[in-house]
């Protein structure tokens, strides 16, 4: 039986001049996690992570703390949403989670594919790549990612669709662990979003 833990990254620097880099906050995830991992999983075949800087930091310091003698190596699939470009294609509203949501559904719709750098339709067929390389490894996988992979994944392993997905994206913790089984009965989702390692005082959600 094939396992894959898909790690949302640490708390990014929301509101800073360059989001994509681990808040104090993130780092201090990131270690908990790793030393929570070491005692309870075995030593992984790989670590993987996206192309932005929250996830790859995020696996050096997991990979750190946990003890793991192994390099992160880049799979770009599970990189998240180009949410710069998804919020620049619709007026910016005063609050940001709803002016998020809204300009997601127009992304997620299909009516306005061109405009975008990647479509909804490309978005979803590269993250269910990257889930299909991850379970052809022999052994435990750790993908760090980040939300918007993690509940499509989850989603489509639910058979389940957009409303599920746009359910699931609110509420993955930062550093929240996700486990999928592959073996004789399929692929399955086991875990969604377990965030016993954090103590009250690093449970951010962005």
């Amino acid at each position: 039986m094939g396992r894959l833990l898909l790690v949302r990254h640490g708390q990014a620097s929301f509101g800073a001049e360059d989001y994509d880099v681990l808040s104090p906050t993130g780092e201090e995830q990131a270690r908990v996690l790793g030393r929570w991992l070491a005692e309870r999983v075995e030593r992984p075949a790989a670590v993987v992570h996206g192309a932005m800087q929250r996830q790859l930091r995020t696996a050096e310091e997991l990979t750190d703390a946990a003890g793991w003698s192994l390099t992160p190596s880049l799979a770009a699939g599970w990189d998240e949403i180009d949410h710069v470009d998804v919020l620049s294609r619709q007026p910016e509203t005063p609050d940001y989670q709803d002016w998020f949501e809204v300009a997601t559904q127009r992304w997620m719709s299909g009516d306005f594919d061109a405009e975008y750098r990647e479509s909804f339709a490309g978005f979803a067929a590269r993250v269910e790549a990257a889930l299909a390389a991850a379970l052809e490894v022999d052994g435990l996988v750790v993908a760090v990612t980040s939300g918007g992979p993690i509940s499509w994944v989850c989603a489509g392993l639910l058979d389940a669709g957009l409303p599920t997905y746009r359910r699931l994206a609110r509420v993955v913790v930062n550093t929240g662990v996700t486990t999928v089984v592959t073996g004789r009965r399929g692929t399955n989702l086991l875990t969604f979003n377990d965030h016993a390692h954090l103590p009250a005082d690093l449970l951010t959600y962005r």
